[in-house]
């Protein structure tokens, strides 16, 4: 390898804004802040939520769904 061209490699710690978790790992930026992690994260903890979608499209299709059958007159 090249001296002086490689960027600096270190260990830096990532602390979770919502829980306040902290772990280290090797980067080369700075310590950062993270929005959420994965011991805060809906969908990792379980608590996630699923949304009803099929009442949304039922109403689409009632509101729009004639559009789409529009016939021809010669």
């Amino acid at each position: 390898m090249k001296k002086d061209i490689h960027p600096e490699y270190n260990e830096i710690t990532l602390t979770c804004s919502g829980c306040g978790h902290s772990f280290t790992t090797r980067s080369t930026g700075k310590n950062t802040a993270l929005g959420v992690c994965s011991n805060c994260h809906p969908f990792y903890t379980g608590k996630h939520k699923l949304l009803d979608t099929a009442g949304r499209v039922e109403r689409f299709m009632r509101k729009y769904g004639k559009v789409g059958k529009a016939t021809l007159s010669e």
